[in-house]
């Protein structure tokens, strides 16, 4: 994992979250494990960028940015609030490297998009096999961005705004 937004390495270019924590829904995170047995066959694996976010978070960066192209406005609110999205890639499981992709994660632009073919073939064949892998385990690609995913289905789950501290809180028994 690579959660950019405990980092300061992120569009925002400040740390978002206090933890370094990628929290889904269980039917995404069984998905997951399946993803990751399947890809660990040829040798890869997924890197996680983001998963859940909460709520205040996508209202902050709506707050900050104004944009409701790139963001989400807070009154719809994120697919990500909901606990059943994630941002990622494809990694060698030799060499722990991100496979070559389009952008780098949260690079917009017209290469970002899912659909955009002007690119060398080792890069299509990459994002192709991202995109392949996770449509076959029940996500959807957000179009304008190869790295996003939707777990079908989404809309079932609730809004949250749960800090990680009060997720993990809870976890104890």
């Amino acid at each position: 994992m690579d959660i950019r937004y405990a980092t300061a390495n992120n569009f925002m270019h400040e740390p978002l979250y206090k933890l370094p924590k990628a929290f889904v829904r269980l039917p995404v995170a069984k998905a997951l494990k399946n993803i990751q047995e399947e890809l660990a066959q040829e040798g890869l694996g997924l890197k996680i960028y983001d998963g859940y976010r909460p709520y205040r978070v996508t209202v902050y960066f709506y707050e900050k940015l104004q944009d409701s192209v790139f963001l989400s406005v807070p009154w719809r609110g994120s697919r990500h609030n909901r606990g059943s999205t994630l941002d990622l890639t494809l990694i060698s499981l030799q060499t722990g490297k991100e496979l070559k992709m389009p952008t780098g994660y949260d690079k917009i632009s017209a290469k970002s998009d899912a659909t955009y073919t002007k690119l060398p073939a080792r890069v299509l064949r990459n994002r192709n096999k991202l995109l392949a892998i996770m449509r076959k385990h029940n996500f959807t690609v957000y179009q304008p961005e190869w790295w996003h995913f939707d777990f079908n289905d989404f809309a079932r789950f609730d809004l949250l705004d749960l800090s990680f501290e009060d997720i993990l809180a809870s976890q104890k028994p």
